[in-house]
């Protein structure tokens, strides 16, 4: 018996320590980043990776995006002829306050529309048809009348007539309204767009 005994002493001795011992230090517990809410309870916290989602690519999905991308485009080009547009006419308002004489008032429309097609004849006329009917909304915007109301004002019905024709001929109107809360919001987004980053205001 006491042989026995001696013989299990001994097999314990060697087996035990180890299996104790093996609990101690650096896996003997399991490190977890904690976490102190306002409340002062500590949560346990963990990183995740990073995991990237990317959306099927519908057609209509990217219809939108080129249509977006398409209108965003025209936006940022025709918005400064926009407020130049409103700028002169607002000068021209000026000009024209104090002044009853007719021969005079159309020497002042001509001489200003002189200086708007030496700046800007070349880059308007390289406008495409979608961009210039961006324009003609970006003008109603700033200057609070459509295009057909401008031209008939300084140049006469007949010439707003006219130039209403050729409009329609490129499937366009220069009486089209503008609608910022409605069918032109998506414009109106990219101008306040537009105006954050270069500092103009509407």
């Amino acid at each position: 018996m006491r042989i026995t005994y001696f013989i299990l002493i001994g097999l314990l001795t060697t087996f035990l320590p180890k299996q104790i011992f093996g609990q101690v230090g650096q896996y003997d517990t399991i490190r977890v980043e904690g976490f102190i809410t306002p409340e002062g309870d500590t949560i346990p916290q963990s990183w995740l990776p990073t995991v990237v989602v990317h959306a099927v690519q519908t057609r209509a999905l990217k219809n939108y995006w080129n249509n977006w991308t398409r209108l965003r485009n025209a936006v940022y080009v025709t918005y400064p002829y926009a407020r130049t547009a409103s700028k002169v006419i607002q000068s021209v308002n000026a000009q024209l306050a104090n002044v009853q004489d007719e021969k005079l008032r159309k020497q002042i429309i001509k001489s200003r529309e002189k200086e708007l097609k030496r700046d800007f004849a070349d880059k308007v006329t390289n406008l495409s048809v979608y961009q210039g009917k961006v324009l003609m909304k970006l003008i109603n915007r700033e200057t609070g009348n459509n295009c057909y109301q401008l031209i008939k004002e300084y140049k006469g019905g007949l010439n707003a007539g006219i130039w209403q024709t050729v409009a329609f001929v490129f499937g366009s109107s220069l009486k089209q309204p503008y609608s910022p809360k409605g069918e032109d919001q998506d414009i109106e987004k990219l101008v306040i767009e537009v105006q954050k980053i270069y500092g103009a205001k509407g």
